[in-house]
């Protein structure tokens, strides 16, 4: 499908900053060897030549480019050793996957076939144990593991690796493959919404049955592909009958616990929602790669008598924006009242992590915890809507109550694409026009997503 019909690929948000955190790591990488050479060109005989040259050199090389039987590979980095040279690939992930070995055994083939036979063949990968100094120093950011020995087992299996491939470029027409696992593991196929069309009258797929994949599968056997025709009776799981039955019959089930246990909170009551990164690279001083930092907040505070004021965190100056983040936050939420949240395990964790780092607020902050009550197990508890498609994403959620509220207008619609335009409205090249832009945008989704929750709990108990 690459070959022969890119235009159907569809690249989501999260694969793209995949990529672009994965070119962040290999020039960080290249830091460490000053004097290497990097060969920057996509063209492909230039890349041969040009490395065949730094061969003749034996310097370090940075993207090395070899061609054999119909495979090009770019090794990331190349370091002489002896008569021959190390490979070493760089990864950003924190440890050695199964496909990186694949991967690695591909490239380390081919450099053989090119007579270039690597001595030894390394996996560097991210250490998420590093701490940034905030120095510009990033010696320690990078593990190294030894995997010469299991790509050299796998080298006699790439052959017939590479003449599958070709055997499958070279069919006439494109085969038929039913999707699976393989299509969505270790990542989600950039195709497979074209292999995986809706089913003609198949509104509601066996497949959303919740955490029912196995019983899926079991359903998909007897014949059942609409969840609407399965009987009750070959359904155990008590929320597998409530998902079949509302959406047999069409209509919303709500628990009356639910309305007992919101009128219970206690008002003012505060709808809290946390924006969030993690840069492989880190760029503030005693943060570690992946560390998950808070950067914007929404607040809706609904009071007593009904009424709500919206408060609001986004800091776009590029400084390390946790304890403005938490200072603000302890000043809006106070001391007393509950504070929603959807998903409290995430917005949790980011405020533990924050008293640990600011042991001057941390018991501010750690009551702030104290007083959460979650509406996500509530509203897998106690209610569904059809519409919903098995899912109690609180972007699923809200249609059903709030249809004049959706997520699709915005230009910032969810956590992937806030983290993305906050990666560009930080960057110091970007315009002040430009970043006031993002600025809108991005307080926009994060206040939709409060005045969700808001709107659930007031249409749960009217």
């Amino acid at each position: 499908m690459s070959i022969h019909h890119p235009e159907l690929a569809k690249v989501n948000t999260a694969t793209q900053a995949r990529l672009e955190e994965g070119n962040k790591v290999g020039d960080i990488a290249r830091q460490n060897y000053p004097g290497g050479i990097f060969i920057d060109t996509l063209k492909r005989s230039d890349a041969l030549d040009l490395t065949k040259e730094a061969i003749q050199k034996r310097q370090v090389i940075f993207e090395a480019a070899f061609f054999e039987d119909n495979v090009l590979i770019r090794a990331d980095l190349l370091i002489p050793d002896g008569n021959s040279y190390r490979l070493v690939e760089v990864k950003s992930s924190t440890s050695v996957k199964d496909y990186h070995l694949d991967d690695v055994a591909v490239q380390a083939w081919v450099m053989t076939k090119a007579e270039i036979s690597p001595k030894g063949v390394f996996l560097s990968h991210i250490d998420n144990q590093f701490v940034y100094q905030g120095d510009g120093n990033y010696a320690g950011l990078f593990a190294e593991e030894d995997i010469t020995q299991t790509v050299r087992e796998n080298l006699p299996k790439v052959q017939s690796w590479v003449d599958a491939a070709n055997k499958t470029l070279n069919l006439v027409s494109e085969p038929f493959e039913p999707t699976g696992d393989r299509c969505v593991k270790p990542f989600v196929c950039d195709f497979f919404e074209y292999c995986n069309p809706p089913e003609k009258d198949v509104l509601y797929p066996v497949e959303i049955l919740p955490y029912g994949k196995k019983k899926a599968q079991e359903l998909r056997l007897k014949g059942y592909s609409d969840l609407r025709a399965v009987p009750a009776e070959l359904l155990s799981n008590p929320k597998h009958l409530r998902v079949r039955d509302a959406t047999i019959s069409g209509n919303a089930y709500l628990d009356p616990q639910a309305v007992k246990l919101i009128k219970a909170l206690q008002f003012p009551r505060s709808y809290l929602d946390f924006e969030t990164i993690a840069f492989a690279v880190p760029i503030w001083s005693g943060t570690r790669p992946y560390m998950q930092i808070p950067f914007q907040w929404s607040c809706h505070i609904e009071f007593s008598d009904g009424s709500l004021q919206h408060k609001e965190f986004l800091d776009l100056s590029g400084n390390d924006p946790r304890r403005g983040f938490a200072e603000t936050l302890i000043d809006v939420v106070g001391v007393s009242g509950s504070v929603l949240v959807y998903n409290a395990g995430f917005e949790g964790a980011r405020i533990r992590e924050l008293a640990a780092i600011f042991p001057d607020i941390s018991q501010q902050l750690l009551d702030i915890v104290d007083r959460f009550f979650d509406l996500l197990p509530l509203a897998r508890e106690h209610y569904y809507h059809p519409e919903m498609m098995g899912s109690w994403s609180i972007k699923d959620v809200l249609p059903t109550v709030a249809p004049e509220l959706n997520y699709s207008s915005l230009a910032v619609s969810d956590g992937s694409m806030a983290q993305e335009a906050y990666k560009e409205a930080i960057n110091p090249q970007i315009t002040k026009d430009k970043q006031e832009t993002i600025r809108n945008q991005m307080l926009k989704y994060c206040s939709l997503d409060t005045m969700a929750m808001v709107k659930i709990i007031r249409s749960w108990i009217t």
